[in-house]
């Protein structure tokens, strides 16, 4: 990609600029990997130190740390530079990034009846089962799957190898990153004598507009009504939601977290990697659980939660998880007993 001046920067994104509007930059890169032609970002005064050592041509930092930036070199100011920097990457990136033409690869296989709009892109090699229906702008990648009767919205990109099920439907400007599978069957089995009969997954998954999902994420269909993941959900890598699974607006979920069928996670919740959610659990909106933390209960007030403990067999871990919960009680009952003593 040529070269940008910050003038051209600024223009497309807002900010305020101190320093030479005609510096050139090639690249965007870390405060430790930045050199003369690079922009780099800081968000707060932890990093002042990086902000005064960087060899950076060109800052984006918040308010707090003008005068330190401006010391070293040129600096755009933005009340909030880490957003301002998200912009920043996606203007940058949608500026380099060869268009995708509109039109089906010739390898490509399409079904009988399917809406396929003319602005679409299905790559090679990609399947569109019977009846699909393929929004404006929409991108289908190469070795793609989209099942009978499914549903992509306007501006949806599925990049390589995604397998997006029969009957399922995501709304408008939806990514969906390599080996992500949206609607297998969920894990339903009834016990018969030792045996496990298979319980026909009959629901499907509906997804809001402005969703992302991580790769290799698997996002199973209900068994009998829809899972549900809500307008502007963030999910990261190797992610599993299990069938019925309802997951509220803007909720974020980061890599190989878990979450068991029916549970319902409200809006504006942050998941931490590796966390795991119990089945039919309900969490309430901004609710934050950190990473590696089991939820084993219902979670009705917003907060921060964390847990890890120990396996063992259930009875002595069931005394045990019960004696840690008054564990700060019973410091405090020591505590003053020893004052009184």
């Amino acid at each position: 990609m040529a070269p940008v001046t910050l003038a051209d920067i600024v223009s497309a994104l807002g900010g305020e600029l101190h320093g030479p509007a005609e510096l050139r930059i090639a690249r965007l890169a870390s405060l430790a990997g930045a050199g003369a032609d690079a922009l780099a970002f800081a968000t707060g005064e932890r990093y002042r130190k990086d902000v005064l050592a960087t060899q950076a041509g060109a800052l984006v930092v918040p308010p707090a740390l003008l005068d330190a930036a401006a010391a070293r070199g040129a600096v755009i100011v933005a009340a909030d530079a880490h957003l301002y920097f998200a912009r920043l990457t996606q203007w940058w990136v949608a500026r380099q990034r060869t268009p995708i033409p509109a039109g089906v690869h010739a390898s490509a296989v399409i079904g009988r009846g399917v809406q396929l709009h003319p602005t679409a892109s299905i790559g090679p090699l990609a399947v569109i089962d019977d009846g699909a229906v393929i929004g404006a702008h929409a991108i289908i990648g190469p070795h793609c799957h989209v099942g009978a009767r499914a549903q992509v919205g306007a501006g949806t990109r599925m990049q390589s190898r995604v397998t997006f099920a029969e009957d399922c439907r995501i709304g408008e400007r939806g990514l969906l990153l390599p080996g992500a599978v949206i609607g297998a069957d969920g894990f339903g089995f009834a016990p018969d004598n030792g045996t496990w009969v298979r319980v026909e997954q009959l629901g499907t998954v509906w997804i809001g507009d402005d969703v992302e999902i991580g790769a290799n994420t698997c996002v199973d269909r209900g068994a009998l009504d829809d899972t549900v993941i809500e307008d502007g959900a963030k999910l990261d890598n190797h992610i599993q939601i299990g069938h019925n699974v309802h997951i509220g607006a803007h909720t974020a979920m980061a890599g190989c977290s878990a979450v068991a069928g029916s549970a319902r996670i409200g809006r504006h919740c942050m998941i931490g990697g590796a966390a795991s959610i119990l089945g039919h659990l309900t969490i309430v909106d901004y609710t934050q659980i950190t990473s590696n933390t089991v939820v084993s209960r219902s979670i009705s007030k917003p907060g921060q939660y964390s847990g890890a403990f120990p396996f063992d067999d259930n009875a002595s871990w069931e005394k045990n998880a019960a004696t840690l919960r008054q564990l700060y009680s019973l410091r405090e009952r020591l505590r003053a007993l020893e004052k009184k003593s």
